[in-house]
């Protein structure tokens, strides 16, 4: 793959590895938060995502992996990704949630839409997939980065999924790549999917000690979870770039979780009342004005970072298919 195809990923005759991607758009959703997801979906404001489905040559149902990008949208590092399973006969489903919001990066202000739109765009994604009949609907499994990695993991919380997608969509697994974990549900009661988290230790966008408490909190509520703590690794060390700072990056990664109740509901950390109206912006601006805030922060990786990530990646995928 060339360096900068990302660019043009939205023609309609984008191929990778010689694979021409199937343009596709499906019904999605922007709820506001967790709880109008959950409690009442039927009454998020209705909208259109796109994608790419790319389809190997197979004669029978092939497993699949849907793609979920980050703050910075489909990037380079997500289509060499794709390239790489698809080459291993994985049928790979890349989705720009981007696009179709009119939204071009949550960089510098993540409540462009809530991080609930970002999971129910997953969710939304896999019921898609479910009317493929080149697809095995068992083995469907999503990786998401960054901000798409705190959304893979959400729509496996089955609290969530199950009243947007019901009892009969789940993931075989989701591979969380470098995943914000500000919010994290009371329960994270995921089923069978099986769930991998891997991190750079020196993230300076997001806080390690998170994504631990994640995972761990879904092993203690009956789910397979593991991480990977990459030695030295930055955010987004899988990027074929050197390390480098994006000065307009807007981080608080000292800030306290926001634990949900399984309705929805975003727990204050200060007062341990459960509010359904709060939102994104309401704890993120607390987050700034108790002095969390900042500007800042580091992307970029070594190539020896870039191949224990691609190793990691197709070892999860491949055993778990």
């Amino acid at each position: 793959m060339r360096m900068g195809q990302s660019e043009h990923f939205n023609q309609d005759q984008f191929q990778l590895s010689g694979i021409i991607g199937e343009v596709v758009d499906f019904s999605s959703a922007n709820p506001v938060n967790y709880s109008q997801a959950i409690t009442n979906p039927s009454e998020c404001e209705e909208l259109q995502i796109g994608g790419k489905l790319f389809l190997p040559n197979s004669s029978e149902p092939m497993p699949a992996v849907i793609i979920v990008p980050g703050s910075l949208g489909v990037s380079d590092n997500h289509l060499t990704h794709a390239e790489t399973l698809l080459s291993v006969g994985i049928a790979v489903f890349v989705i720009d949630p981007f696009t179709n919001r009119k939204v071009e990066s949550t960089v510098a202000n993540q409540t462009h839409y809530a991080f609930a739109a970002s999971a129910f765009d997953v969710l939304a994604a896999l019921r898609a997939l479910h009317e493929y009949p080149q697809i095995d609907s068992n083995r469907i499994s999503a990786q998401g980065h960054s901000r798409g990695g705190s959304a893979v993991i959400s729509a496996a919380v089955r609290a969530f999924a199950d009243p947007i997608v019901g009892p009969e969509y789940s993931f075989k697994s989701v591979y969380a790549v470098y995943p914000w974990c500000g919010h994290q549900f009371v329960r994270p009661n995921v089923g069978s999917t099986i769930v991998r988290a891997i991190i750079g230790e020196r993230d300076d966008w997001l806080s390690v000690q998170q994504v631990q408490s994640q995972i761990q909190a879904i092993k203690l509520s009956g789910g397979d979870a593991t991480i990977l703590i990459v030695d030295g690794a930055a955010h987004s060390f899988d990027r074929e770039e050197h390390i480098h700072q994006i000065p307009e990056a807007s981080v608080t990664p000292q800030a306290p979780t926001i634990y949900l109740t399984p309705e929805g509901s975003m727990i204050d950390p200060r007062t341990g009342k459960a509010d359904t109206v709060a939102t994104d912006r309401t704890y993120f601006v607390a987050a700034v004005e108790a002095g969390f805030g900042r500007r800042g922060a580091h992307i970029g990786g070594t190539e020896e970072q870039q191949e224990i990530f691609r190793a990691d990646m197709l070892t999860f995928h491949q055993s778990n298919f």
